[in-house]
């Protein structure tokens, strides 16, 4: 049986062959999804695709990228937004 910590379905279950012709299970850490712009949906460059444990250890600035809207909005967002509201002003 396995442990309690890996019956959770944030465990990828993976069958490997042994020798023997033996089906033993592996369980490893599922990828994360990468990151996507919250306006159009395309990825976000600059941002790493790690889980949150992971991401908390990294700095600050190699979380996200250091603009308006960084890890949030792609730069073509960001652009047509800030025109907008230049435009309404």
């Amino acid at each position: 049986m396995p442990a309690p910590r890996y019956k959770s379905g944030s465990a990828k279950k993976v069958y490997k062959r042994a020798p023997g012709n033996r089906r033993v299970l592996h369980i490893r850490r599922k990828k994360q999804s990468s990151a996507k712009c919250g306006a159009c949906g395309a990825l976000l460059n600059g941002v790493p695709s790690l889980r949150t444990v992971q991401v908390s250890k990294l700095s600050k600035t190699q979380r996200r990228p250091e603009r308006a809207f960084g890890g949030a909005l792609c730069p073509k967002c960001v652009k047509k937004m800030m025109v907008v509201k230049a435009r309404n002003y």
